[in-house]
């Protein structure tokens, strides 16, 4: 049931009407509020039309200006990329000519350390080649010391070449045979004396090799007493085998072919070399044997000096001869000098008398005097003394 809520100037109305009502006057006030606002809207669109039209004509002349000044920009910066264009090719120009200098000159330099690197390399293949040849050579050294006939002709070798190096053919001989059958490397000859001077070259290396190998004290010992037993039989060889009595002197030479091998008998096996002196035999190397050759050469030197000494004497008189005759001409030369100058002296003096004459002929006097005719010759006297 509808019950009134109100009354509308005294009509009762009901909860329908009422709500009906409402909605009309609502209704009627937004209408209201959108006439309003599509007013108020037209307005303002025309106005912010005039604004936006007043917006676009800023937004055109400021454009305007932006190209200008754009414009101007660009010619500016064109101007500007020709110049840097400019500058940056003479720099590279520039860098170009400097980095053609600079690979010109490490080109050179580059040629010519490869120059020197070649004649250096040419001096190590030389070096490599000589090098391989001592290489070659020590090896064939060391074949030759390891086999003991072979050993002995490398000693026979250096004895012979020192030999012949400083004496004559005569004063020497190589494996000469003794009237017992024995043959010596060498024999050498004294002067006034017949008995041959002997030089063994032979000498046992294997024991030194063997010391020099040893690692052990009692392998050293064992290689010292090797050394001292090889060293003196063969010292005993010598002995029994090269003194003759009358056809060897009274002392031998034992030859070592290495200064090294000397060194070491003489520093260690000193009691070695005071058995080889007891037994007349001298143990030399190769600079000794030098010394011993060239004070034997002085000997045979003053040998034959003794033995030409009487046709020295009568070259010496014949010399005081010719000096004498020649002492003889010189004074007789002298003599011819003197009267040169004589003859010398005494042609000075006819120059000098034809002079004054000249002289007093020029001095002659040619004027009239004495009642004599103009052109009369007035004659001075003659000097007598001066004649």
């Amino acid at each position: 049931m509808d019950h009134p809520l109100a009354f509308v100037a005294g009509v009762p109305l009901s909860s329908i009407e009422l709500s009906l009502g409402l909605a009309v006057l609502l209704l009627l006030i937004a209408l209201a509020a959108i006439l309003g606002a599509l007013r108020a809207s037209r307005r303002s669109a025309a106005g912010r039309e005039r604004d936006f039209h007043d917006q676009i004509a800023e937004l055109l002349h400021a454009n305007a200006e932006l190209s200008g000044r754009v414009r101007s920009m660009g010619e500016l910066l064109g101007a500007r990329q020709a110049d840097l264009a400019q500058l940056v090719a003479e720099r590279l120009d520039a860098v170009g000519a400097r980095v053609g200098r600079g690979l010109e000159d490490q080109g050179r330099a580059a040629g010519e350390s490869l120059a020197k690197l070649n004649e250096r390399l040419a001096v190590i293949d030389a070096a490599q080649a000589r090098l391989t040849d001592l290489t070659a050579e020590v090896i064939g050294l060391k074949e030759i010391l390891a086999n003991k006939q072979a050993r002995g002709a490398f000693g026979q070798g250096r004895m012979e070449a020192i030999i012949r190096d400083a004496l004559p053919a005569s004063a020497y001989a190589f494996q000469h045979t003794l009237s017992n059958r024995c043959r010596p490397d060498c024999v050498l000859r004294l002067p006034d004396d017949e008995r041959l001077l002997v030089v063994d070259a032979k000498f046992p290396l294997e024991a030194f090799v063997a010391l020099k190998e040893a690692a052990g004290e009692e392998a050293q010992k064992q290689a010292a007493a090797r050394v001292r037993a090889d060293v003196g039989k063969h010292i005993r060889d010598i002995e029994e085998r090269y003194f003759v009595p009358g056809e060897t002197q009274d002392i031998a030479i034992l030859f070592v072919p290495s200064e090294s091998l000397y060194g070491d008998l003489a520093e260690h096996f000193e009691d070695i070399i005071q058995r080889a002196h007891r037994s007349r035999i001298i143990i030399v190397s190769p600079s000794l044997l030098v010394m011993a050759v060239q004070v034997l050469q002085a000997i045979v030197r003053d040998a034959r000096v003794r033995e030409q000494a009487h046709e020295i004497q009568v070259e010496v008189r014949r010399l005081v001869e010719d000096v004498a005759r020649l002492r003889e001409r010189v004074g007789k030369l002298a003599g011819h000098f003197g009267q040169a100058q004589e003859d010398l002296g005494m042609i000075a003096v006819s120059a000098e008398k034809i002079g004054k004459r000249g002289d007093r002929i020029e001095n002659m006097d040619f004027a009239t005097a004495g009642g004599k005719a103009e052109g009369d010759l007035l004659v001075a006297p003659i000097d007598k003394a001066a004649e």
